[in-house]
Order: C-alpha cells, then structure tokens, then sequence
C-alpha cells in the first residue's frame, strides 16, 4: 500500500491517495501529511472526508495546522470545523497565529477560552475581531461571565460592542461595571448610540449612565430625547463635520484630523454660515480633488437634500436609500444645522419599519426582542387580542351559513364541499392585492390619489385570474370530482354556478385587498393593519353571501321546476 500511495502522490492521483489514506488510522495518515511538501499536503487534504479530516488536523504539528487552515476554502475550512469539538478548537487556537485562529474562532470557543482563563491567547485575538462577531460571543455567555470578557477588550472596542449587544446584557453589564469602567465606555459612545439605549433603560440605570456623562453630552442627549419619538430628529447624531465657507481646503483638512476622532462620519462635511445655517455640502472626494488654496464655498455643493427634525423617521430612511448616501443633513426650522442620520441608523429604522408591518400582517403585535428570547406569556400577550378579535369577525361567516343552510341542503349537499375552496381562493386572492398594494405605498411608489388607476389595474386583472380559475375549477369539479371519484350531484349546471362564483369572489377579493390598504393610508392608519388577516375575514363574509346567493337563485328555481 505504501508503494501505490507513493505512486498515486508522485502522478498528482490525490483522489486515490485520499481512498488509501482514509483505510488508516487518524495517526497514520497525521503522520504521511506531516511529510508532504505545502501543495501536496492541501491537495490531499481537499479530497480527504471533512470528518476525517478533522480527526487528523488535531493531531498534526502547529505549522502543519497553520498551513492547512490558512489553504483551504472558507466552505472546505467550515466543514472540517464542524467536526471538531470547541475544547479542540481552543486548544488550535492556542497554538496559532492571531489572523489563522481568526479563520477557526468561532463565538463557542472563544467562551471555551475564556472559562479556561485563557487570557494571552484571548486578548488578542478579540482585539482583532469585529464588534458584531464579539458581540455573538456575549450570546454563549453566563451572566456572571459577561464582565469579564468585556473588561479584555481595548477601551474604544468595548464601547462598539457595548451598542451591539441587546438591552438585557447591556442592563446586566451597566450593574456590574463600577463607576470608572461605566464613565470610560460612556466616553467612547457616540451620542445618538447613546440615546439608543437610553431609550431601553429603565429609570435607575439612564440616572446612573447620564451621571458618568460629561455636561456636554447631557445637553445633546437631553436635546434628542425631546424630540417624537418617530421623528428625523431622534435617530440623528449631533457628531459630524462642519465648515465655513472662507476656509480654504488646507485648513478643512486640519480640522478634520483635529476633529475627525469624535465624529460619526468624515466623509461628507457640512458648510455653515455664522448663523448655523446650512448652505452647502462638501465630500471627502471634492477636498481630495481640490487644491490647498481653493476656497470651500468656490467647492461645495449646494443644491442640498435635507431633512427636518420633526420629518417622520422611516421617510428619512427612505430618503437616504432612494439618494444613496452615507449621511443627510438634519435642520431645524430656522434652516440651522442640528445633526446628522447615518446609513446605519437608517437601516435600523427600516428594519424596525419592516418588523413592525410583518407582524401587524401576520396579526401580531410587533415585539421588539428576539424570538428566543421572548417569553411564553409575553408571546401570549402579543397574540392573543388579534386572535380575539379575528375569531369574533368569523362569526359573520358562521351567520351566513346558518342562514343558507336550510336552502343550499335542499339544493345539493356538495354544495358544502365548496365552500372551503371558495373562501381560500377569495382570502389568497385578496392577500395577493393587499401586499402588492401595501408595499407600494411603503416605498412610495403609490398614494392615495392612484385609487382609481389601482383599482382599475386590479379589476382587469382579477378579471383574467377569476376566468382562469373559474376554467380550472370547472374541470376539476367535472374531471376529479365527478369522473374520478364519483360524485354524481356535481352536474354541468352545479360545476358552472360554482366556477361562476369562484370567479366572481376572486374578483371582489382583488378590490377589497387593494381598496382597504389606501383608504387606511387616506385616514392615517397604518396600512398593514389592514392586511390579509382582517381582508380575508371581510373576503370570507362577502364570498360567502356571493356563493349562497348565486347557488340558491340559481339553483334552487331549478330544483323546484
């Protein structure tokens, strides 16, 4: 065997080598990898099973270990990874340089690390992680734990993953901190993170938290708390660039590098007047563009999109995604500079926009924490009055049929059997035009005024949608029901006033569902409440006394002759 495994590495055979090498033991193979040059080791290994591979990678010395995870593939890494135990992997990372164990470190094994006392390794290694990804780590944490990470990482790197984390580990690390550590990550934070989580605090803690802030900061995050809540103005940040006209580029640039520490974004600076006043813009582009001796409002721009404090938020959100920028201009009413909202905190918005009108049309109150982290009761709460309410209005269904259901017996009893299909269809039907509908007006592509052009696209369509539904019911009602299975009371006439009414529902469904979204919206409302749950309950009611009404005048005159 070892002669053709020779043979099988010296002809570039790696497919059979990895077939010989996977009939031997962990060691065994370890040890014929420890002899191969780089390129023949990774060429191997990619053709070696991940399972087995990771039983052998524990085994290789350290530079083999750094060769083979630095060579291969972030997807071949992830499945040779996961076959490996996190007291494994903290033991590689252990052995490891910083940016190789960065490749293996995942948020479980760096918890390994820290509840082995770790430290040497740990430090930097977290040093050179993202916020985000330390944040994740905080997720595998005890709550005892969670100080003592946090207490590792560099002063300014603290303070970013201090915002990342959710309220209840910040809350759990704000009573753990004492007063020097809690002012130090206060320090670091930019003011509109700030205001963030003030917002999440309970009393005691936001007195605690203002109480290591400086005076200067107290004054901006007292400043935004007073703004709505849904407004331009609490989501902005009062830390950016602002230049005056008469500055010449050269001294634009010393400001930035005195300033630039403490602000939320540089590349966009804002022209002000001595008044405040907003009058122009200038990117990190124009200056780098532009020569030290040009003057700054001879560069700018000032043709402005801007936003006021009280504009609604999500609109502002909007606003930023539809002109693609990193930051836009906050003013107050007097046109005087007051802030700025970021791409990131418009995301936020959005996403929270977006959370909100998932739940409101799924007939959910919206809940602000994670799903694995929500309680039982608090799941309960947050569903229960929408249920209610939706199992009240299906009473009006139950209505309808005690009172037809006298008639449409007499009638034929497969009448009945229809009656599910027809409510579905008018219920999906409809929740097809709301959502369409609702998400038009979302991003702005629609108003109250296109009504009528809304409704007359949606009558055209549904019309085209309840004859073809109408056909294929039919030849379902005649093909399967009839011919397959045997139901001999759907008659020609039964299946016709069936896939007449069928095709009728449908299209009431499409103008209900795309009429209720616009008149919410022309009244204020958040066109989401509207959506399927309480149009397919409307649908329901109204297919219903269609459905009834057709088949009994139908019908019924022709059962009596």
């Amino acid at each position: 065997m070892e002669k053709l495994l020779f043979d099988n590495l010296s002809t570039g055979d790696y497919v059979s080598v990895a077939i010989l090498l996977e009939r031997k033991t962990p060691k065994q193979i370890a040890f014929v990898l420890s002899e191969l040059p780089q390129d023949q080791l990774l060429s191997v290994c990619k053709e070696l099973d991940s399972g087995v591979l990771a039983d052998v990678l524990v085994l290789l010395d350290a530079e083999k270990q750094k060769q083979l995870i630095e060579g291969l593939r972030d997807k071949e890494l992830g499945e040779v990874m996961d076959e490996v135990s996190p007291d494994q992997t903290a033991d590689l990372i252990e052995d490891l340089p910083t940016n190789t164990a960065l490749r293996i470190a995942e948020s479980d094994d760096i918890a390994t690390l820290l509840r082995t006392r770790s430290f040497l390794t740990l430090k930097p290694l977290l040093r050179e992680m993202n916020a985000v990804d330390i944040a994740d780590v905080f997720n595998c944490l005890e709550v005892q734990e969670i100080p003592l990470l946090f207490r590792l990482l560099p002063k300014d790197l603290a303070a970013e993953t201090f915002v990342e984390l959710d309220t209840q580990q910040q809350q759990a690390l704000i009573s753990r901190l004492n007063n020097v550590e809690l002012r130090a990550v206060m320090e670091e934070l930019f003011v509109d993170d700030m205001v963030d989580i003030l917002e999440e605090m309970p009393a005691n803690v936001v007195k605690r938290m203002l109480a290591q802030s400086d005076e200067t900061t107290r004054a901006y995050v007292n400043e935004i708390l007073n703004y709505p809540k849904d407004s331009a103005g609490s989501i902005m940040t009062v830390e950016f660039v602002s230049l005056a006209p008469t500055m010449t580029v050269d001294d634009a640039y010393e400001k930035i590098r005195t300033t630039a520490i403490d602000k939320e974004t540089i590349y966009t600076c804002y022209v002000v007047d001595e008044h405040k006043r907003l009058i122009g813009i200038v990117t990190a582009k124009d200056l780098l563009l532009a020569q030290k001796t040009d003057i700054i409002g001879e560069i700018m721009e000032s043709n402005i999109v801007y936003a006021h404090t009280t504009e609604d938020r999500e609109a502002v959100a909007r606003m930023l995604t539809e002109y693609g920028f990193l930051a836009i201009p906050v003013v107050d009413d007097e046109m005087r500079l007051v802030g700025i909202v970021t791409i990131d905190d418009a995301i936020d918005v959005l996403k929270e926009e977006t959370t909100e009108d998932i739940s409101k049309m799924a007939a959910v109150a919206p809940s602000t924490k994670p799903y694995l982290k929500t309680g039982v009761w608090a799941i309960w709460r947050n569903r229960i009055p929408w249920l209610l309410v939706l199992m009240i209005s299906a009473t009006f269904t139950g209505l309808i049929l005690n009172k037809f259901e006298h008639k449409l017996a007499l009638i034929s009893s497969v009448l009945f059997a229809c009656v599910p299909m027809i409510m579905d269809t008018g219920g999906n039907a409809g929740s097809q035009a709301s959502v369409t509908v609702i998400r038009a007006l979302a991003l702005g592509e629609l108003n109250t005024k296109d009504l009528l052009r809304v409704v007359w696209k949606e009558m055209r369509a549904s019309f085209l949608l309840g004859i073809s539904l109408s056909i294929a019911c039919f030849a379902k009602l005649m093909l399967i029901d009839n011919l397959l299975f045997g139901y001999k009371d759907y008659t020609v006439f039964t299946c016709v006033v069936v896939s007449l009414a069928l095709m009728c529902t449908v299209i009431i469904a499409k103008l209900v569902g795309c009429i209720l979204p616009m008149l919410a919206k022309k009244m204020k409302l958040d066109p989401a409440v509207v959506a399927s749950p309480f149009i397919t309950t409307i649908v329901d009611a109204l297919a219903l006394i269609l459905y009834c009404s057709l088949a009994v005048g139908l019908l019924g005159g022709l059962t009596t002759m």
